[in-house]
């Protein structure tokens, strides 16, 4: 049966977000974050030494392209913050 307007789409549990990241990202340190409650709003912090000389744009788009076409489907919104570590 299909879903009504999405609603009846299934939601993505955090756990694949991360598991989907970390595929893609080995070294990332991934902490995700359900805003709603719903499994559908989500916001996601994620650090990577791969991110280290990267615009803020290319690290998000190197999230974006872990979550393999997901975003806007089964994920639906996803606040996302990304920072290379610092060394100290």
């Amino acid at each position: 049966m299909p879903a009504a307007k999405g609603f009846l789409a299934m939601a993505m549990q955090a756990s694949e977000i991360e598991r989907l990241i970390k595929e893609a990202i080995p070294d990332a340190e991934v902490r995700i974050e359900d805003l709603r409650g719903d499994g559908d709003h989500y916001a996601a912090y994620v650090s990577s030494a791969e991110f280290t000389g990267k615009s803020r744009v290319q690290q998000h788009q190197m999230v974006y392209a872990a979550l393999q076409g997901r975003m806007g489907g089964e994920l639906h919104a996803l606040a996302l913050q990304t920072a290379a570590p610092e060394n100290g």
